[in-house]
């Protein structure tokens, strides 16, 4: 009779426990500047994740910027799995960045995947003054005139530069890459002709592709986006094996209990998937992938495979 009282009482224990979580707020980790779509994800998720999830629920962001977005995702990887410390992030800390520089976690062991958010793809644009109208006359230029044609990017190894990289490997041409600090001197010096192409965001580009001020010869993604109907990818193209997309997803550290996984997980479909959101985010670009954590792990060891691959066959550094 007393072992039964004491399992009772056990199992009590462990459903207040469970009843209890969470009993502060929710800090999203974002490992970058605030006003980027990472960011832009990560508040969205952060008021409407609180709505699903109820009365007293509470979500905070918290963007610790830094070093490709690795300083943040360490905090994550080393903080506590009790479902209160969350990360929000593009591709980079989770299968680039830690073949790029020395990380403070294994993006592979030391994160718990939640799901993928969503993605969206880069677009090759040149100035609406260019000579060049499509990809072909792209790559015939580039044949001509080896290490002539600009490709500007946000950074060293980011998305619009690993993008180059593999335009160039799989055409068997070559660009001259230009880094910048960001997305906003690349678009300024687009404008102004002071670069000649980039693999730019869909989201950041679309503005000035819709005003005539750039000119679309290709996206990466599989298939052609809504928004750009008369844009081909690259595989139509004639480009292979080329398609990049960036990506948005929700990670904690590695042994977050099973329960708190599934009702995050519920929380986050449904925020994304919301009626006042998902619209809105596919107006900007955004593809909703809300897959499952299994689904985002192989997803993320392939992805973590083939930056690896690439990264090392074209030798590509840090800043």
């Amino acid at each position: 009779m007393k072992k039964q009282l004491i399992t009772l009482l056990l199992a009590a224990g462990t459903s207040l426990g469970a009843m209890a979580w969470p009993d502060k707020p929710i800090t999203l980790v974002v490992p970058f500047p605030p006003g980027g779509s990472t960011d832009q994800i990560a508040r969205i998720l952060s008021t409407k994740m609180a709505e699903k999830m109820g009365a007293g629920v509470t979500f905070v962001v918290d963007n610790k910027a830094g070093a490709t977005g690795t300083i943040g995702a360490g905090f994550v990887a080393r903080a506590p799995a009790d479902g209160h410390t969350l990360l929000v992030a593009s591709l980079g800390p989770f299968v680039i960045a830690p073949h790029l520089v020395k990380v403070s976690y294994d993006a592979l062991k030391d994160l718990e995947p939640i799901t993928i958010a969503v993605q969206a793809p880069n677009v090759l644009v040149v100035p609406a003054a260019s000579e060049r109208k499509s990809v072909a006359e792209v790559i015939t230029y580039l044949k001509a005139n080896p290490d002539k044609m600009s490709f500007a990017s946000s950074g060293n190894g980011s998305s619009d530069h690993l993008t180059a990289e593999l335009f160039w490997q799989q055409t068997g041409t070559s660009g001259v890459h230009i880094p910048y600090k960001g997305g906003g001197p690349v678009m300024t010096d687009l404008l102004g002709n002071q670069v000649e192409s980039s693999f730019m965001n869909i989201n950041t580009a679309m503005p000035q592709i819709k005003s005539g001020k750039l000119r679309a010869l290709a996206i990466t993604s599989a298939k052609r986006s809504p928004l750009l109907p008369d844009v081909p990818t690259l595989e139509e193209s004639g480009v292979k094996d080329a398609n990049v997309n960036s990506w948005q997803a929700l990670a904690a550290p590695r042994g977050l209990p099973a329960d708190v996984k599934k009702r995050l997980l519920d929380a986050a479909v449904a925020s994304i998937k919301d009626p006042t959101v998902a619209p809105k985010l596919q107006e900007l670009g955004f593809e909703l992938v809300l897959n499952t954590p299994e689904q985002f792990a192989a997803f993320q060891a392939l992805e973590f495979a083939r930056w690896q691959k690439l990264i090392s066959s074209r030798n590509i550094k840090a800043d």
